[in-house]
């Protein structure tokens, strides 16, 4: 997905995107790029120039913990991007179990209770997620809503939004919908640096889109948490909904993606419009969506 130095790279990312403003850094003098110097984050992190080339080229790959704390404060990184740095870095946690049991063909198992759970949201679209942002399972109403993508045979929501035109028409703030979905990508992909599935998603994105080339190449993380997002759906028109993620705890590596319509507004009718076609769709099963989504 990746090249062998995704710490290093993740870091010169950081580096060159973090201005001192945001480092909280009193550093200034002319620059010739916004971000900041080799030499200014080595200094705030307390190791040598010299050290931190090397974490960035690649020939150093295991900082520890105290030093990957302060590179995490030397370029002012959220929550979410120094808990990503420790991951690449392999300091707060040791080898841990790998991804759920997939079927064959992919999808992870998603339980039987979950399912019936979601299928009892009649108003509520909901999604389960792993972490290559495949839609493992969706209730009625979220296929409903994302028939777009799923009418295509397409489950995965990073490659329906960089390789498919229709994408373009769904999402009408598609640079933003982008933007998130491969922040979120990122922030999930720091727990499966060997994973050959991701791989090959990434391999193939990088070698058909540019712009996904491009904004991969940023190391922006952000997990999927609450936002709100706006919709076209060809038979129910735009739609502004939000969304909640909640963890599974009996399946860490997936997520359940909630949506909701803002009460009384014109997308909480259209929402309950879709909820009419929806009405017509197989219930969800323990199957991979992409078998079952062809039924409906």
């Amino acid at each position: 997905m990746d090249s062998g130095n995704v710490l290093g790279e993740f870091l010169r990312a950081r580096r060159e995107t973090t201005s001192p403003d945001r480092a909280e850094q009193p550093w200034s003098g002319r620059r010739r790029t916004p971000g900041l110097r080799r030499e200014e984050v080595a200094q705030s992190s307390g190791v040598s120039t010299d050290y931190y080339a090397r974490l960035e080229q690649g020939r150093e790959k295991h900082p520890s913990a105290q030093v990957v704390h302060a590179l995490a404060r030397a370029l002012g990184l959220n929550s979410e991007e120094s808990a990503h740095l420790h991951r690449l870095a392999r300091t707060d946690r040791g080898p841990g179990p790998g991804p759920g049991p997939v079927r064959r063909g992919g999808g992870a198992v998603v339980a039987p209770s979950l399912l019936r759970l979601m299928d009892g949201w009649l108003h509520t679209p909901a999604l389960i997620l792993d972490r290559r942002l495949d839609v493992l399972a969706g209730n009625r109403l979220g296929r409903a809503l994302f028939a777009a993508m799923l009418d295509q045979d397409e489950v995965n929501l990073v490659r329906f939004t960089f390789l498919n035109p229709a994408a373009r028409d769904f999402y009408p703030d598609w640079e933003r919908v982008a933007r998130s979905g491969l922040a979120a990508l990122r922030a999930g992909s720091g727990g499966l640096m060997n994973d050959p599935r991701l791989t090959e998603l990434v391999g193939e994105l990088s070698l058909k889109s540019a712009e996904f080339r491009d904004l991969w190449a940023r190391h922006d993380v952000r997990g999927k948490a609450h936002e709100a997002k706006t919709f076209s759906h060809d038979q129910v028109g735009e739609l502004t909904l939000a969304y909640d993620s909640f963890t599974v705890d009996s399946a860490p590596d997936q997520q359940l993606i909630v949506y909701q319509a803002e009460p009384g507004s014109p997308s909480q009718q259209a929402l309950a419009l879709l909820g009419t076609v929806a009405a017509d769709l197989p219930a969800p099963q323990t199957a991979p969506l992409r078998d079952y989504a062809q039924e409906g």
